[in-house]
């Protein structure tokens, strides 16, 4: 069953493990020398250590025009997770149910669910395998860009730790539900990516903020200031919403904050100063960085989950089921 199913899937495996290897190859080349540029003195200006903050400024900016780009880049890595599950899945019934060979595969002496549960764990090790090759190949390129920006956007949390490989998973898992219903590749492939980016989408916006109660700092505005602080003065944490409020703790609505600014200015003082005087204070809400382990294992969690809830329909549907 091991050599049957390496025979059928060497092709889908070959081509993920070829982009693994380009992806990998690309990534070592601009990776060594962004470690390289990411000095100490970097180091010191980003935990504030430094004490010459222009030629911090000056660093910094250097840093991000010549290695930003990598954070755009890296998003669109997202799919990938979904391509070494969803191309390894699809056609895992989906084949056999279009071309008809399931006739002949499954009435012989090897059972239908034995079939396919030698498959699902020869797949699904190889899917685990290389969105885990995937994982640590990024976890190590972000090392600069996680200490500069922190690990919790698009370009971190969805593409490093536990998630890529519960992603992968979740992804073979639909494929292989939806080439069991749908018995053809192609559509199963597109209604997997479609139900993948819809529940990767509800995940990431609506559940993992809610993950843990975020916590609020709230501060008061010292008078006199040129420029109002945003964030929680460390860059890597995760800042859901900011804004103001009065002396009461009323949170103010962008209009309000667009009157005082006129009423600052009729006052002939700057905008923080009259903060200042009338009890205005910042208010940010935030996730800590230090959560980022905790939200990593819940949302593998979600994931694994749901990829064990698929599979198991997909056995008992073989099992059940006249097809």
């Amino acid at each position: 069953m091991i050599w049957l199913t390496w025979r059928q899937h060497r092709g889908e495996a070959l081509t993920a493990v070829t982009v693994l290897a380009v992806l990998s190859a690309i990534m070592v080349a601009v990776g060594l020398p962004m470690h390289a540029s990411f000095n100490h003195d970097i180091v010191q200006c980003i935990d504030g250590s430094a004490v010459d903050r222009e030629v911090c400024s000056t660093n910094l900016a250097v840093f991000q025009k010549s290695y930003g780009f990598a954070t755009g880049i890296l998003t669109l890595l997202n799919v990938l997770p979904f391509l070494a599950g969803a191309l390894i899945g699809a056609p895992l019934l989906a084949r056999e149910l279009e071309s008809g060979t399931w006739q002949l595969a499954w009435t012989q002496a090897v059972p239908r669910v034995r079939w396919l549960v030698v498959k699902v764990v020869a797949l699904v090790t190889l899917t685990v395998v290389l969105a885990g090759a995937f994982a640590a190949l990024i976890t190590w390129f972000r090392q600069p860009l996680d200490a500069m920006y922190g690990r919790n956007g698009l370009d971190g949390f969805d593409v490093e730790g536990l998630v890529p490989m519960a992603y992968g998973l979740f992804a073979f898992a639909l494929g292989t539900a939806a080439g069991a219903v749908l018995r053809r590749s192609i559509p199963a492939l597109t209604l997997s990516l479609l139900a993948f980016v819809a529940v990767r989408v509800t995940v990431e916006t609506v559940l993992r903020p809610r993950f843990q109660a975020p916590l609020t700092l709230v501060e008061n505005i010292e008078a006199g200031s040129r420029g109002i602080a945003i964030g929680t003065g460390n860059r890597t944490d995760w800042t859901l919403d900011e804004g103001f409020a009065d002396a009461s703790g009323q949170r103010l609505a962008r209009t309000d904050i667009n009157s005082l600014d006129d009423a600052a200015r009729d006052a002939g003082v700057n905008l923080a100063t009259y903060m200042h005087d009338h009890g205005i204070q910042r208010w940010v809400d935030y996730h800590p960085a230090g959560r980022f382990w905790n939200f990593q294992y819940i949302e593998a969690g979600i994931f694994a989950a749901l990829t064990a809830i698929l599979l198991s329909a997909v056995i008992w549907r073989i099992k059940r089921r006249a097809l």
